[in-house]
């Protein structure tokens, strides 16, 4: 059997659009789930019941894919596990159509496998624009990350240790912090000299 799954991000918007293409493909509305609720978030009661609902043999439809996961990735994760339990899944107005319960269809399964590909980039790009974002902050001196609570007397001795020649190991051993607090927090060595002209790091040989 074919279900529905609609949803909206809030209260204010109306389902119609989305309902209207769902009844054009024969789901009625007591097939028909739906939510008001944003995609950023994990509880969505219609989603939910909708899931618990179908069974073997069942196809979902949703007007875009977007409805359903939060990410492409999502999505892909979701439809997957749905696959494991024999459901299906099938979009009817994004421009690449996907129908997952169509293993037989070689051009349903290349739309899950651009679906795919998609998720990967996505989660690329997404990895790529947090460490831009923290290499940004960390140059102009801002600390990124969650804040660490410090007792400020056990990192001035952390220092201390760290200025005596102590290894990090021997800090965290003797201070009971966190090696990657220590790491946050404490200044760098200096470097190390590799010649006895004092001058840090190693000589460049004369082309």
């Amino acid at each position: 059997m074919d279900l529905g799954y609609a949803r909206v991000s809030t209260a204010k918007q109306d389902l119609d659009r989305q309902l209207h293409a769902l009844a054009e493909v024969g789901i009625a509305a007591e097939r028909t789930f739906v939510d008001k609720k944003s995609g950023s978030t994990t509880d969505r009661p219609g989603l939910r019941a909708l899931l618990g609902y179908a069974r073997d043999g069942d196809v979902i439809v949703v007007h875009t894919l977007d409805r359903l996961g939060r990410t492409v990735r999502d999505t892909l994760n979701m439809i997957h596990e749905l696959t494991e339990r024999g459901v299906g899944v099938r979009n009817l107005a994004d421009p690449i159509r996907v129908d997952s319960s169509r293993p037989e269809d070689p051009m349903a399964q290349l739309a899950v496998v651009l679906l795919a590909l998609f998720g990967q980039m996505e989660r690329t790009y997404m990895l790529e624009r947090a460490a831009h974002a923290r290499a940004v902050a960390t140059a102009k001196g801002r600390r990124t990350g969650r804040p660490s609570v410090v007792d400020p007397h056990k990192l001035n001795y952390a220092v201390h240790l760290r200025e005596a020649g102590d290894t990090i190991a021997e800090i965290v051993a003797k201070t009971g912090i966190a090696r990657t607090t220590l790491y946050r927090h404490l200044p760098p060595r200096p470097a190390q000299s590799l010649t006895a002209a004092g001058t840090p790091g190693a000589p460049e040989r004369a082309k």
